[in-house]
């Protein structure tokens, strides 16, 4: 090593350290003034809220929610899009859209649905049968592979994963199990956009990135134990209206209670408490603490810990999942729509690339926002994370594309609003949703949910049977508020851990200490 590199290491390090010390003495001397709570809750969105609830249910009302944004939600958000007749603009979505598995007879019901009825939220069922299927020369019915898929590959997945989970056997990608039924959609295409509709759309994951028995897991205990039904939600105050109004049983109007626009940016935690420290050089101390950070945010390092996490929490956080899922909007001239409004949905079977530009959904439709001009299609992952590098222009022209492709060049005009997220880039949410990989065993997954010390975690990643569900951040957010509020009483319980991990999950560990809340074998919803 030459001497000038040597000394300019030196003075690198020595800089770091001097840094670093200045940082912890900044946080020592911090502390005197920090505020003082219970519970300190970071996150706003369903679990945080919900966390809040069941600890002001419990007579526990000295906590703090923590907040990135300006307002409560976090990926249930939505924005203003377009133009109505009169000027004023359409609310569309950014993030959850539906409310997924409702209530079947006298079976139970999605506390998501209930809290819909509750607070009165505009909805319309969506009819997945009403659909059109097209590929690069137009209109083409290949439906009938979705009946294929439906009836024979994924039945007989779903026999092979009740048989994996109940015989304590070896997990395998949702690509494997679907191969072993007989799926092989290869090089076709048609067969290739009808597996993204029935398995990537939901999921916003690939099959070969995506394990066979927990996706069969999230899908029963969604749409078996509840219902098969996915309800759009398109109201004017938004989707978050439901957490806005649970919010409201609790916080008063400007509640000191509720911190917007802060930004963590570290947390300190311990057997005797937590210590968290805000961007704007604020901090709490409290003697419990509920992260509802997503999985994206905990392993981009967005937020750092003191001391680090140990190994096995940070493996649980690490080898999960976090997928991104992409609506991109266009509004047309209400007088110029070229496309069937009478139909929900359009399949595209692109010539040469899975996924791209695959699902369309009118909102013009009968139902919904008539009238509108509103269209959207949706990408997941790799294509979502590739329109999100572009300018709107770039992938606009894309989309133009690809509906002269569907419809014929002379038919589609020039959209007069575009617009899209880009979920993976924001630093509160770096995605959209949790996926659970290939691999991944029940026990690995306790310990991406478990506490360090007095800090929990919650949030729809932390669910074991409920993960990408709006449902299982509520059950998460209830149970981490339950739990700490039986701290303060004298009767704490530590989440279930696994320091050390197996190959796979014995059939009796399937229970409520590693957050299994109902049986997976589900039949309320068929």
């Amino acid at each position: 090593m030459q001497l000038s590199t040597l000394i300019s290491t030196c003075l690198i390090v020595a800089s770091s350290l001097h840094s670093n010390f200045a940082s912890a003495l900044v946080r020592r001397n911090a502390t005197s003034t920090c505020q003082k709570t219970k519970v300190a809750i970071l996150g706003a969105g369903t679990a945080g809220i919900t966390a809040a609830q069941a600890l002001s249910n419990q007579s526990v009302t000295e906590f703090v929610i923590v907040e990135y944004n300006g307002d409560i939600g976090g990926r249930v958000a939505h924005t203003t899009f377009g133009a109505k007749p009169d000027g004023t603009p359409y609310v569309v979505e950014l993030g959850a859209n539906w409310v997924q598995g409702l209530v079947t007879g006298n079976g139970p019901e999605n506390p998501i649905w209930t809290l819909a009825q509750i607070y009165n939220l505009t909805n319309t069922y969506s009819n997945y049968s009403s659909i059109q299927t097209f590929n690069e020369t137009g209109a083409v019915d290949f439906t009938s592979l979705i009946s294929d898929y439906q009836a024979n590959a994924y039945s007989s997945l779903e026999q092979d994963a009740g048989n994996i989970l109940k015989d304590n056997l070896q997990d395998h990608s949702v690509r494997a199990g679907l191969s072993l039924a007989g799926w092989k959609p290869k090089k076709d295409m048609q067969a290739q956009a009808v597996e993204w509709w029935s398995f990537d759309w939901e999921y916003a994951s690939t099959p070969e990135r995506s394990s066979e028995v927990f996706a069969v897991v999230n899908y029963n205990t969604t749409f078996y134990q509840y219902s098969g039904d996915n309800n759009y939600v398109f109201d004017e105050r938004g989707f978050n209206a439901f957490i806005k109004g649970e919010a409201s049983t609790f916080l008063t109007a400007n509640d000191t209670r509720l911190l917007l626009n802060t930004v963590v940016t570290n947390i300190t935690w311990g057997d005797a408490g937590v210590t968290v420290y805000n961007k704007d050089g604020s901090c709490i101390e409290a003697d419990y603490a509920i992260c509802t950070f997503s999985v994206g945010v905990l392993q981009n390092d967005a937020v750092s810990f003191d001391p680090k996490l140990p190994t096995w929490k940070q493996e649980g956080i690490e080898t999960f999942s976090m997928a991104t899922y992409t609506k991109v909007f266009l509004q047309f001239p209400a007088d110029k729509i070229f496309w069937n409004a009478s139909n929900q949905f359009f399949l595209y079977a692109d010539p040469e690339e899975r996924g791209y530009y695959p699902v369309w959904q009118s909102l013009d439709g009968p139902g919904f926002l008539e009238g509108s001009g509103i269209l959207f299609v949706t990408v997941v992952q790799e294509q979502s994370y590739r329109v999100e590098q572009q300018t709107d222009e770039q992938t606009k022209e894309e989309v133009l594309a690809v509906l002269r492709d569907m419809f014929g060049s002379e038919k589609v005009p020039a959209p007069i609003a575009f617009m899209y997220p880009r979920w993976s880039l924001e630093p509160w949410a770096y995605g959209s949703y949790s996926n659970w990989p290939p691999g991944t065993t029940l026990e690995m997954h306790e310990n991406l949910r478990a506490n360090v010390g007095r800090l929990y975690f919650a949030g729809e990643g932390t669910s074991s049977e409920y993960f990408g569900f709006l449902q299982g951040a509520w059950f998460e957010g209830q149970a981490a508020g339950l739990l700490i509020a039986d701290c303060l009483a004298g009767n704490c319980t530590s989440e279930t851990k696994y320091e050390v991990l197996h190959g796979t999950t014995d059939y009796s560990e399937y229970d409520l200490a590693n957050g299994w809340q109902v049986t997976s074998f589900q039949t309320n919803g068929l």
